[in-house]
């Protein structure tokens, strides 16, 4: 037997995105600040892209004062969808493994 949902898909991915911590949204947008060196920038950077890649999306990522900073923004331009959270998801994952004890 299958459960019943009686929450919007909206609600999901707002729940979804309550687990992410220091991501913030703005609308369509996905924000976040990393404090990186520019080697563990640029692994992330690239890592980023191939999960970005098989995504669909195409997150913005850029340099800022010893930070990286992701956007990622919704492909329709109208909502955050669960591609969306994914792809934070998975930045929080490589930046962990970025910082982590060598």
């Amino acid at each position: 037997m299958r459960a019943l949902w009686s929450r919007s898909r909206h609600d999901h991915v707002s729940d979804a995105l309550a687990l992410l911590e220091g991501w913030t949204r703005d609308g369509a947008l996905l924000k976040r600040t990393l404090l990186l060196d520019d080697a563990q920038h640029a692994a992330l950077t690239e890592r980023i892209k191939i999960a970005a890649d098989v995504l669909h999306l195409r997150p913005e990522i850029r340099r800022l004062d010893g930070h990286t900073q992701v956007k990622i923004m919704a492909r329709n331009g109208e909502e955050i969808t669960e591609h969306e959270v994914t792809l934070a998801a998975r930045v929080e994952d490589v930046y962990r493994s970025c910082t982590g004890p060598n």
